[in-house]
């Protein structure tokens, strides 16, 4: 996953709404959202390649999500980022305690972000750092560097977002999600990937003959616990192969 936006807003008739792009090679095997087989209540597409996930849902109310951090100078992580994910959906820990447990396994992992949830809080864990944070109110966006660092596709969806939030129906969030209009150079971070690559991933939605945006999610969250979640899968140069709604 390499874009989020979310309105975290405790006590508000939708207290989390969440529209993310997920990137990635078209050749690495996915499954679409389901139900998992071996972990009933947990919600979420599937890397077939490790095993794990880049957003889903849990029960008792528990949302997941991660990107991962562009620095092709980092290490390899000995562990898939996936597995953060599922490991919050599937288990019991609080976030606070889920959060502390992964801030001291961090090094096994290659450069991520995590968030996770549940009806009453929402806590980031950004993998450099040795302390994770419960959020307080707000709109927040992250892509592949820490919170809210202003990359010119980060501060348009964030704002998108927000101009949304009034109606945040998916069509309404969807439509934020599928802009691939790119930024211009003169904006551009230096990621240490070439011009050519810091162009093609500049865009919120992303779209190549080889990597691209891979899956567009909505969850939109109601004051009475059920949840609304929406996956629109993609190809090379974003073809649309198709989409699942699951209302929770």
């Amino acid at each position: 996953m390499c874009l989020i936006v979310f309105a975290w807003r405790p006590g508000n008739a939708r207290p989390l709404i969440v529209a993310a792009n997920r990137d990635e090679f078209y050749a690495r095997p996915t499954l679409a959202l389901s139900q998992w087989d071996e972990a009933p209540g947990v919600h979420a597409g599937r890397d077939l390649e490790a095993g794990g996930t880049w957003l889903g849902l849990g029960p008792q109310g528990r949302f997941a999500a991660l990107t991962n951090i562009r620095d092709p100078g980092q290490p390899a992580g000995a562990r898939s980022r996936g597995e953060l994910v599922a490991g919050y959906l599937r288990g019991e820990l609080s976030v606070e305690a889920y959060l502390e447990r992964v801030a001291g396994e961090a090094l096994h992992y290659s450069g991520f972000n995590l968030l996770v949830g549940d009806s009453h809080q929402l806590g980031y864990l950004h993998g450099g750092d040795a302390a994770p944070r419960l959020l307080e109110a707000g709109v927040y966006g992250l892509s592949n560097a820490a919170l809210d660092t202003p990359w010119p596709k980060l501060i348009k969806a964030r704002e998108g977002l927000r101009e949304r939030l009034d109606d945040p129906v998916p069509a309404r969030l969807f439509e934020l999600l599928a802009d691939n209009n790119q930024a211009a150079d003169s904006e551009l971070p230096d990621t240490r990937v070439g011009l050519a690559t810091e162009r093609l991933l500049s865009s919120v939605f992303i779209a190549s003959q080889n990597y691209g945006t891979r899956a567009s999610t909505v969850l939109i969250v109601e004051a009475d616990g059920k949840r609304r979640l929406v996956e629109r899968s993609f190809g090379p140069l974003g073809g649309h192969l198709g989409e699942v709604e699951l209302v929770l």
